[in-house]
């Protein structure tokens, strides 16, 4: 499913213009996206859990040339799903 076809369901389901749900749907990834940005978790029932976890500084290799550098510290996202999603994924 892509952005665009979000907006289009959303047309459909709720009646709203184009523009309105091209709009909505703009908002939303830009709340979610400005809440992962500031470190938070966001946990939506019934569907998941986002969490933004930071990984350490480790050594690593080139695979390439097998020399040995160093992998920087960084920030994650991952995703858990509920248990209800699970339960209807797999029913």
């Amino acid at each position: 499913m892509t952005k665009a076809d979000l907006v289009e369901k959303l047309y459909f389901m709720a009646e709203y213009s184009k523009k309105e749900s091209s709009d909505i749907v703009d908002c939303v990834f830009e709340l979610l996206k400005s809440t992962l940005e500031s470190g938070e978790d966001i946990k939506i029932s019934g569907f998941g859990k986002f969490e933004v976890r930071e990984k350490a500084a480790r050594n690593g290799r080139n695979p390439q040339t097998g020399e040995p550098i160093e992998i920087a510290a960084r920030k994650i996202i991952t995703y858990m799903p509920s248990k209800t999603l699970k339960t209807t994924m797999n029913s």
